[in-house]
């Protein structure tokens, strides 16, 4: 992979692409809006006599939907077209946008409202937000990826600069009415885009997988998937702990700072503008810095903020300390993202982007009703003190913990012919098991092993859920290497999703084997019971 040059032309590569230039625009216009429904809604349960638990489980119930229903919502997103499914989420996110707008207009807004309706704005974002991850790669090239996760995070932060000062503009000169309205409008532009975009075929299989069939192989991917785990431990250990100003920011704005609803726009429009600020010097800082130290300085600014915030009751200097924390969350949110990105197939990616987001909001839904609680105990300043405290630790524990280079090639490689057959054979019938006889030295057979066991977790990623090695008792260098997939089906899909990097694992495995013929394989398929 050529290295990064750092300069901001490349890293606004990805916008020659039309149709990524297209979305791109739409989603912050639409982010826009979001943002400017979630400052009202926040705002408003502080209106309506909302206390510290209540202003939390706002962050809580935008967040549980992502931590409940991401997984099946990524399967979806991998077994559906896409650009469909999200036309039909941003319909239903439109109609729970114009009910707000009808209640604060009726003056009929009430805390559980409040809270029921940012729930089922949550089952929205959680159903479109591995989607929209998803597309990515099939409307940038793979040398452009790194940078388009970064444009994407920028313009998230450009909606989080704008969104929140006019939402909180709009909402203190025009009503909560206006703002929800205002956010409705948005949804039609990115549903006139998303019909506007004419989605390439080719994402399609012989062998299409059901809903059952791909959460499990989701499932499995995950589970032997030892580079997905360590992102998904550090971005669990981060958010859990970052999680604090998020949840507590609405009191800090009216309560420590003694600001209004306006106020507290400018203070999410300086977490926006300082992420602008942020994405702009991230490539350079990419270039010079390794992901693991990148979020080491996010943790580290993130908990200085929260330590101004608790002990420094000024608004300029809180405004700030929001510029810092913008560019601090960019740095944080692009780093999993890009390397998520990087260290996944696209046949398994929107399941395991998935996981991914189940896994940061149920950290951050899990942290924002804790740190609630605390600040309910022992107030706001307590619970940033205490964050702030947690995140430096964590952070200083965790970066032992290193991130995945994520610089494999993952496209499938192609390699494996089709098995051989005396008839057809039912795609349901199963399970099946494969073995591959080699022919293997005595004095090779260490190294051998130690090339097939890498090369077993590509084997359980790509479906097999059973996998073993096993030696001849008769001729000690005739070693079986064996695995079991569900189905036909799902063995047949494994052809396809061999990567490239899988396929150079094999090589060197064979690499191994003796003759002038390759290993033989075997394919023996389950019976069914009499």
């Amino acid at each position: 992979m050529a290295a990064e040059s750092g300069s901001l032309g490349d890293s606004l590569r990805p916008l020659k692409h039309a149709t990524f230039a297209v979305l791109w625009v739409a989603t912050v216009l639409g982010n826009t809006g979001t943002f400017m429904r979630d400052i009202a809604s926040s705002w408003m349960v502080t209106e309506l006599g909302g206390g510290p638990a209540a202003v939390s489980m706002i962050q809580a119930a935008g967040a549980l939907p992502i931590f409940l229903l991401a997984i099946p919502a990524g399967v979806l997103s991998d077994i559906l077209d896409r650009r469909r499914f999200l036309l039909a989420v941003q319909v239903f996110l439109a109609l729970v946008s114009a009910t707000l707008a009808f209640l604060a207009a009726t003056h009929a807004l009430s805390i559980p409202a409040l809270i029921a309706l940012t729930f089922a704005g949550g089952i929205g974002a959680a159903l479109i937000g591995p989607t929209w991850q998803s597309i990515v790669p099939e409307l940038v090239e793979r040398t452009e990826l790194k940078d388009a996760v970064a444009l994407n995070s920028l313009g998230v932060n450009i909606s989080r600069a704008i969104g929140p000062a006019a939402g909180g503009l709009i909402l203190a000169g025009l009503g909560a009415a206006v703002t929800y309205s205002t956010d409705v409008c948005s949804y039609f532009l990115v549903i006139a885009a998303l019909v506007w975009w004419k989605r390439k075929g080719g994402g399609e299989t012989a062998l299409p997988e059901n809903f059952l069939g791909a959460f499990r192989a989701g499932l499995r991917y995950t589970r032997a998937s030892s580079e997905l785990h360590v992102v998904l431990l550090r971005a669990a250990v981060f958010f859990a702990f970052a999680s604090a100003v998020w949840a507590l920011l609405p009191l800090v704005a009216r309560g420590t700072l003694q600001g209004g609803a306006g106020f507290y726009g400018v203070l999410m429009g300086a977490v926006g503008a300082g992420a602008i600020a942020g994405a702009l010097v991230l490539p350079r800082l990419r270039a010079r810095c390794g992901a693991d130290a990148l979020l080491l300085g996010a943790s580290l600014l993130s908990a200085l903020v929260m330590v101004v915030l608790a002990l420094v009751p000024v608004k300029l200097v809180a405004f700030v300390a929001l510029l810092v924390l913008g560019g601090a969350w960019i740095m944080s949110l692009t780093t999993f993202n890009g390397v998520a990105q990087g260290i996944l197939p696209n046949w398994v990616r929107g399941r395991a982007l998935a996981v991914y987001l189940t896994v940061f909001n149920g950290a951050m839904a899990a942290g924002s009703i804790g740190w609630g609680a605390l600040a309910e105990a022992t107030g706001v300043k307590i619970a940033l003190l205490a964050s702030a405290i947690g995140l430096v630790i964590a952070a200083l524990v965790m970066h032992r913990v290193r991130l995945p280079k994520a610089e494999a090639d993952l496209t499938s490689a192609h390699q494996w012919a089709e098995p051989l057959t005396v008839e057809p054979v039912a795609n349901d019938r199963g399970p099946v098991l494969i073995l591959v006889e080699y022919d293997v030295a005595r004095e090779a057979q260490p190294a051998f092993l130690a090339v097939l066991e890498r090369f077993s977790m590509e084997r359980r990623r790509d479906g097999a859920y059973a996998w073993g090695v096993t030696q001849d008792s008769a001729n000690p260098e005739h070693v079986v290497e064996w695995f079991m997939v569900e189905s036909w089906a799902e063995h047949l899909r494994q052809h396809e999703r061999l990567s490239h990097a899988g396929a150079d694992l094999q090589s060197e495995a064979t690499s191994f084997h003796r003759g002038d013929a390759p290993p033989r394989v075997t394919h023996l398929i389950g019976l069914p019971s009499s």
